[in-house]
């Protein structure tokens, strides 16, 4: 098991892997539609994305957090 001291990290990866993964595989679909070579241009796109995503991650959620924490009563 991983230890819970890693916790975000592990949060912020699974995030980025899923919602990159998700973004770009629609995105390549938008723009060049159900083409051959589809997979390799969606993998190309997704590893860039991820590459984004993953630090992204680490600035937003804290940010997130404190304008849920204001936006929810108590």
């Amino acid at each position: 098991m991983i230890n819970k001291k890693y916790e975000f990290v592990l949060f912020a990866f699974l995030m980025a892997l899923f919602m990159s993964g998700f973004m770009s595989l629609i995105v390549t679909f938008i723009n060049v539609g159900f083409i051959d070579g589809i997979l390799t241009m969606w993998i190309e796109a997704y590893w860039k994305a991820f590459l984004v995503a993953f630090p992204t991650i680490f600035l937003v959620v804290p940010q997130v957090r404190k304008v849920v924490n204001i936006l929810v009563s108590k």
